[in-house]
């Protein structure tokens, strides 16, 4: 049985404006979630590390293989409209925040597709909540806001307007991060950038 529930993704409403953007949650179903969160690499420093870069279990590895399958990219080619399969993907998990993390931005040109999936258990917090943005300035300008509870997931498309942010947070905060690419150069050059 695959730990990433397709099916439920496929389902979740898709959201249009001001971005196209879908949230999903038990994206994996509770006890494979926090059997993941178990197995998730044990990461003392904040910022983003390429999932290679990483020493993790079994079944956290098992989850990287669908991620990185063609079944998966064919599910988000559906979902989005458009064609993933074949596409570089840049795989990176983050176990820590700083109160410096979740300015407001969009992703890189680059990124066609990102993907975040939580490994947090309920979370309590009022920072670290993933907001959606219709605005680059004000990060109260929401059309919605996203706890980065186990196994949740968010997913959108990236645009000139995909905004997004979260008020600060400075603790354990665990989520891995799929993008798909525009090309190969791309991809290494993104995953150099976060091993400097």
């Amino acid at each position: 049985m695959s730990l990433l529930d397709l099916e439920a993704q496929q389902l979740a409403p898709l959201s249009r404006e001001p971005f196209t953007f879908t949230v999903v949650q038990n994206a994996i179903r509770p006890a494979d979630a926090a059997a993941i969160r178990d197995d998730f690499p044990e990461i003392e420093e904040s910022g983003l590390l390429p999932v290679e870069a990483t020493h993790h279990g079994p079944l956290f590895r098992r989850l990287i293989q669908e991620l990185k399958s063609e079944e998966t990219a064919r599910a988000f080619s559906e979902k989005f409209g458009v064609n993933l399969v074949g596409r570089p993907q840049m795989i990176t998990v983050r176990g820590r925040c700083a109160a410096k993390d979740g300015r407001i931005h969009t992703d890189t040109p680059t990124k066609l597709i990102t993907v975040l999936i939580y490994f947090n258990d309920q979370w309590e917090a009022s920072g670290g909540r993933l907001r959606l943005l219709r605005s680059p300035t004000d990060l109260n300008d929401k059309i919605g806001e996203v706890p980065p509870d186990l196994g949740t997931m968010i997913a959108f498309r990236r645009s000139d307007r995909s905004f997004h942010g979260h008020e600060p947070y400075e603790g354990v905060r665990r989520y891995v991060m799929i993008n798909w690419m525009t090309s190969d150069f791309a991809a290494k050059r993104e995953l150099l950038r976060h091993r400097v």
